[in-house]
């Protein structure tokens, strides 16, 4: 008897991620974060921004996940520009979700980089248009995950500092879209927290990175 050979519907795949964030130029990390994304065979990494320290030591930190042939998307944090980031995606040949969207199986990821204080501000305003733009593309898709670098307001990460204030754009975001995810970093002592905003998780993946299913 032949055995059935079709492949399962794509809706019923899952997406495997492995999300991490403010690496600041440290390759050796980057390594160790490549070499976990293909020991747990993830579909997708995703870079919550601060990639670099203060613009400073950009080599190393892309290229090591890109040698091990996986799907990167990246941010910048308050630690890198625009345009670095920019420059990071074209060099690699990887994608920045700063106001963009992408869709992966039957997920849609959109985001928005930079943070409300630091070297490269974000307003908040411009921080929600942003996430509203690439929300708009991937709105159809009934599982969304949101990127920033920076945490929302009213959350427990934000007691956790007393310098990173949280963003009420990112806030005013999830309170709109209600994304499944939001996947941040920012703010290192809260690293590993994950709660709940209305029907949102909020994860801060920091940077031994976080391997997440949806």
């Amino acid at each position: 008897m032949a055995k059935d050979t079709k492949e399962k519907p794509e809706k019923d795949e899952k997406l495997k991620i492995l999300a991490a964030g403010d690496i600041h130029g440290d390759t050796g990390l980057a390594k160790k974060l490549a070499d976990k994304a293909e020991k747990e065979n993830v579909d997708l990494v995703i870079l919550c921004g601060d990639l670099t320290y203060a613009e400073r030591s950009t080599e190393g930190i892309v290229g090591p996940f890109v040698k091990k042939n996986k799907k990167v998307l990246l941010i910048p944090g308050n630690h890198e520009s625009l345009a670095t980031a920019d420059f990071l995606a074209e060099l690699y040949g990887v994608k920045n979700i700063h106001g963009y969207s992408v869709k992966y199986k039957d997920v849609g990821i959109f985001g928005a980089g930079g943070a409300n204080i630091g070297m490269h501000q974000i307003s908040e305003k411009d921080m929600y248009d942003l996430l509203k733009k690439g929300f708009d593309k991937i709105k159809y898709l009934t599982k969304r995950i949101m990127v920033t670098h920076v945490h929302p307001t009213g959350t427990k990460m934000e007691k956790f500092t007393k310098f990173f204030p949280g963003s009420e754009g990112v806030r005013k975001a999830i309170d709109k879209f209600h994304p499944d995810l939001l996947l941040c970093s920012h703010v290192h002592e809260a690293e590993g927290i994950e709660e709940m905003v209305g029907k949102t998780k909020v994860i801060n993946v920091g940077k031994r990175g976080k391997i997440i299913e949806i």
